[in-house]
């Protein structure tokens, strides 16, 4: 890497580390130490306002409805999720924020807001155009290499045409 590929790197690495850790040290010591990160993007992952099925939450935070019950279980005993059988199909069960949950959702979307506003305020319209642009192009760089790692080799190869172990894409100056 050249010295300007080695600077974005370091860049990207820091505020990525940064922006765990504090999130990380806010919960620790908050009202609301007793959860986790992954804990909190649970209750973002079932929402505010609406009860979601399991299988909705797992689909939206890309997790096994199996993983999702054991945090579901976790956040049901400390109170920020209830979990009911739907009215309609008894075997469908529904989750949704308690009074707790959506607290402690509000008070971690606030952190989220300060951080947008904080990166973005002295931006000018221009500017704000290029980094929505370029977050968007990471994004979706990022979003490939996740689905590469992450999706079944039977979905690979039916969304590539090509069997999982003869797929290559090359990573530059990184695994």
């Amino acid at each position: 890497m050249n010295q300007y590929e080695q600077e974005i790197n370091q860049l990207m690495l820091e505020i990525f580390n940064r922006i765990l850790v504090t999130e990380e040290k806010a919960l620790s010591r908050g009202e609301f130490k007793d959860l986790s990160v992954a804990e909190m993007h649970t209750l973002e992952g079932i929402g505010l306002y609406n009860s979601r099925t399991m299988s909705e939450t797992a689909a939206i935070l890309e997790i096994t409805t199996g993983t999702l019950t054991v945090a579901v279980d976790r956040l049901v005993r400390k109170g920020y999720v209830a979990r009911n059988r739907d009215a309609s199909d008894r075997r469908v069960v529904r989750v949704c924020l308690t009074r707790k949950g959506k607290l402690a959702y509000r008070m971690h979307n606030k952190f989220h807001t300060l951080l947008v506003d904080r990166i973005t305020e002295p931006l000018s319209t221009e500017q704000r155009d290029v980094l929505l642009t370029t977050l968007k192009g990471i994004a979706g760089f990022v979003g490939e290499q996740y689905r590469r790692y992450t999706e079944y080799p039977e979905k690979q190869e039916k969304r590539t045409g090509q069997p999982h172990e003869t797929r290559t894409t090359r990573l530059e100056g990184t695994l």
